[in-house]
């Protein structure tokens, strides 16, 4: 799907996290997330089959192609733009809740085996993003529906 990296400045170092084939994702924990949610979500993305089998159909997920993962945190995607010019950021969870609900995600995919590189919660990154192909997914952490 995508390469990338992510780089910030920690106490004076310059820091970078980098992967190659695999998943680039920004990741923002709301107000109402918990740690069953954030799981939860993790699993969805690590078995999603997105990327190309031989005949060249979404077949495949991160595990089938040993892919990576580098998982950016990222609350400004919480921004309300529905008033004003300038966006609003309530709906974005308390940071420190907020970091750890991070952690937990970054854990699962490492729990799965995915070699998970991240970001540093709450530091000027810069990111760098390679897509590979048509799939951009947005992806939260609502109720989804169950199919029988």
């Amino acid at each position: 799907m995508a390469a990338g990296s992510v780089s910030w400045d920690e106490a004076g170092t310059e820091r970078r996290a980098t992967i190659g084939h695999g998943y680039v994702l920004l990741v923002g924990a709301a107000s109402d997330d918990d740690e069953t949610k954030v799981r939860r979500l993790a699993d969805k993305i690590i078995d999603l089959r997105v990327f190309a089998d031989e005949a060249g159909r979404m077949n495949l997920s991160l595990v089938d192609v040993h892919g990576s993962a580098l998982i950016v945190s990222q609350f400004t995607l919480f921004a309300d733009m529905g008033r004003g010019r300038r966006p609003s950021l309530l709906k974005a969870g308390d940071p420190e809740r907020a970091e750890q609900l991070y952690e937990v995600f970054v854990q699962r995919f490492r729990e799965r085996g995915i070699d998970a590189q991240a970001g540093s919660f709450g530091a000027d990154m810069r990111v760098t993003i390679e897509n590979d192909g048509p799939v951009t997914l947005v992806m939260s952490t609502d109720e989804w529906p169950t199919r029988v």
